[in-house]
């Protein structure tokens, strides 16, 4: 994952070196702001792989920031840094665009862990992964969902959670299967972010009406085209 690069907008400075200089020391170049309108100012005038945001930002927030890195690159992975008591604000992250979160105070091989797991999925070369769903063609590598003239550019988590249903279509797959591999674990809160991205994903998807996501209920879902 050497030569990447990630863009940190922490406002606290002791936080902020310690992360910028342990990603540093794993290979990883780092450009680190101190408030949310200077994050999106250098978003806009250089190329980065992945984001790290904090939430409570001077300026403009994270939430607002993400929106508007959403709005100029729809793919680039987002990591949320949160603190452990703003649980409902880690859904509004997910609306606005997020990808994944980490919760303050966190260990550092738990950061650099996430992080290499998003680049490794953006950037590993997947050619063979396009998948028919009704009218609709999904290209995962390309993170894009086709119908007819129309494309829809996805994050990498909304793919990724497409990708699994499409693996197992037909099949009743239950919630925490889903989380594990997904997300990694499957806690509560995670779940609710869970559904905040099958909602999306059935958005994208309604312009085929033989196309669904169902709700197997205490189970899972049961995705059928």
């Amino acid at each position: 994952m050497q030569n990447k690069t990630i863009l940190l907008v922490e406002d606290d400075t002791s936080l902020g070196f310690v992360i910028q200089d342990n990603l540093e020391q794993n290979g990883y170049q780092v450009l680190r702001c101190h408030d949310g309108q200077e994050g999106i100012d250098r978003f806009k005038d250089d190329q980065f792989d992945l984001c790290v945001l904090d939430v409570m930002l001077p300026k403009k927030d994270g939430f607002s920031l993400a929106k508007e890195i959403r709005e100029l690159d729809s793919e680039v992975p987002i990591i949320f840094l949160t603190a452990k008591s703003m649980q409902e604000d880690k859904l509004i992250g997910f609306e606005t665009g997020a990808d994944d979160y980490v919760t303050k105070p966190f260990h550092m091989k738990e950061l650099i862990y996430r992080i290499e797991v998003f680049l490794k999925r953006t950037h590993k070369s997947e050619s063979s992964q396009i998948f028919k769903i009704g009218a609709y063609s999904f290209d995962y590598p390309n993170l894009t969902l086709n119908i007819s003239d129309k494309e829809k550019n996805l994050t990498q988590k909304e793919a990724d959670v497409l990708k699994y249903l499409c693996e197992h279509k037909g099949k009743v797959v239950k919630r925490e299967e889903i989380l594990k591999k997904i997300w990694g674990s499957d806690d509560y809160f995670l779940g609710r972010s869970m559904d905040v991205f099958i909602s999306k994903l059935r958005k994208y998807l309604k312009e085929d009406p033989d196309v669904e996501i169902l709700n197997q209920h205490g189970v899972g879902f049961k995705f059928i085209a």
